[in-house]
């Protein structure tokens, strides 16, 4: 069965949405540019045309930029300048980054110019356009940015494309010159005049593109760690009532409300939790990574919705300097709007949530292996204690991503190093925010997958008590995608590696679905 293709998505002059940034970068959904922002770039050009052959300088327009903008630069010499910056701010090292990032930063990049408030002329947005169509993913390098003004050098990587400079990958992801893939693609490089290197370079496109599809993983991997939650509540004996609704309401975060809510469902029916609710069971009170698994997957996702509605607004945002305004004659002014602070906030945010959550689960995940705290299951759940090993290293790996996702959270906007001869003396860090990000959302991946492995062994292990339906149905998703029941030692690196995919593909989410509907 073929899977149908990505809607194109619309690039006019509104905001694009989440779904749209993740649907562009990751499945290759086309782009079309809108007839009120083809309009809208006309205008703007006008207004820049005019400027530019006035007699007064206007900055980015006759004058160099950052440090050098008290300098008038003649017609003749402008279409260099415009070349120069793009070559001059290609400036980026280290490894490639993903091509989902590119092709997220040149959307966006893209949004912006469809405002009609940056003054780039529509053959210029169209090529932006034709790039992400045709497949042509400009190389951008790991470091160069400093989040202000914008992801400068990110950027020029990718406007050095559309001049026909610089090295992309096609479509099929081979690296070409520039210059080879459009001629390839029936594509015209163009030669930038005044404005366009500069409009073309700075927004925070970068860091918003990856706060965009980390809020997408994290709202999936948040909803995962709570069937993570409820597995390891479940096979550890734990207690369902302290998940009631009525104990939610005393304390009225919705996040919290809606993770207790999801592990009451998803123990629902389960014979585990039935074999100890009786007036027998002795246990007061669960360990806290059980009892208060809702308080902290609750506030993980308040704040991803924090980081949903600071990216919402980014995604409204015209960021460039100077910027076009259309009211009136028309006019260019200077901002600041560049400046990556509010996205770069809440990027190192969504960091610690990842470390809390992922510490969390680990905690679940040791409690397991330790015939003190197991209630009943062998020592590292393992097939014969001493002999075997059972999934103690499991564990250990899980703890070593833990640790460095703990260093990862420490900020990375609470720094700032000047640059541009002191012009540009405080900068966001928005982008190495972003790029620590995309290193703990993979790490939540890993650990919450060791926790479904392991809990997934211990349900097994309870047997004949039945799991519930949701959380069987898990068991058995992974039993048949290559991670195998309790048994005799073998190389775990693989089943670990399988499980992680479930989680990360969406999987494990779409196995509850099937048997008790979406979580919330």
């Amino acid at each position: 069965m073929t899977s149908l293709a990505p809607a194109p998505v619309l690039v006019d002059v509104g905001p694009l949405r989440l779904e749209d940034v993740v649907s562009v970068a990751r499945d290759g959904a086309p782009v079309l540019l809108g007839e009120e922002a083809l309009a809208a770039l006309s205008r703007a050009r006008e207004v820049v045309d005019r400027l530019a052959s006035a007699t007064t300088p206007a900055y980015g327009i006759s004058t160099g930029f950052g440090a050098l903008a008290t300098r008038h630069i003649p017609a003749a010499l402008r279409t260099q300048l415009q070349r120069s910056l793009v070559r001059s701010h290609a400036a980026g090292s280290g490894p490639e980054v993903e091509r989902e990032v590119v092709r997220a930063l040149m959307l966006l990049r893209l949004s912006t110019l469809a405002t009609g408030h940056t003054g780039v002329r529509v053959a210029t947005a169209r090529l932006l356009a034709d790039l992400l169509n045709h497949g042509i993913t400009p190389v951008v390098h790991e470091y160069g940015s400093l989040g202000c003004s914008g992801d400068l050098a990110p950027l020029a990587h990718c406007a050095l494309a559309l001049m026909g400079e610089g090295t992309v990958r096609d479509a099929s992801g081979v690296l070409v010159p520039a210059g080879e893939a459009l001629a390839a693609a029936g594509l015209t490089p163009v030669e930038l005049v005044e404005k366009e290197g500069l409009a073309l370079i700075n927004g925070t496109d970068g860091m918003l593109g990856m706060l965009a599809m980390a809020i997408a993983d994290l709202r999936r991997l948040l909803r995962t760690a709570d069937v993570a939650a409820a597995m390891s509540v479940e096979a550890q004996l734990g207690t369902d009532r302290v998940f009631a609704p009525e104990l939610q309401a005393i304390r009225p975060h919705p996040g919290q409300a809606l993770s207790a809510a999801n592990l009451t469902r998803l123990l629902a029916g389960s014979g585990v939790v039935a074999s100890h609710r009786g007036p027998d069971c002795n246990r007061v009170q669960d360990a806290y990574s059980l009892r208060c698994a809702p308080q902290v997957h609750g506030a993980a996702r308040d704040t991803v919705e924090h980081a949903a509605l600071v990216a919402g607004r980014e995604l409204a945002s015209a960021v460039d300097n100077p910027v076009v305004l259309t009211d009136g004659d028309g006019r260019v002014e200077s901002n600041g709007n560049f400046h990556g602070a509010p996205v770069g906030y809440v990027l190192d945010f969504l960091a610690i949530v990842a470390a809390d959550v992922a510490s969390m689960s680990e905690r679940r995940t040791d409690r397991f292996l330790d015939r003190s705290r197991s209630h009943g299951l062998p020592p590292f759940l393992a097939h014969d204690p001493g002999v075997d090993s059972g999934l103690m290293i499991a564990q250990y790996t899980q703890a070593a991503v833990v640790s460095e996702l703990k260093r990862l959270a420490v900020p990375a906007s609470v720094d700032s190093i000047p640059s541009s001869a002191m012009q540009e003396d405080h900068v966001s860090m928005g982008w190495s925010a972003a790029r620590k990000l995309r290193h703990a959302v993979d790490g939540l991946t890993r650990v919450v997958a060791i926790e479904v492995m392991t809990a997934a062994r211990a349900l097994d292990l309870r047997a004949p008590l039945a799991a519930s339906p949701a959380t069987a149905a898990v068991v058995r998703l992974l039993r048949d995608g290559g991670v195998e029941g309790p048994g005799p030692d073998r190389h775990l690196a693989p089943e670990i590696e399988a499980a992680v995919s479930l989680v990360g593909s969406g999987a494990v989410l779409t196995a509850v679905h099937d048997v008790i509907g979406e979580l919330a």
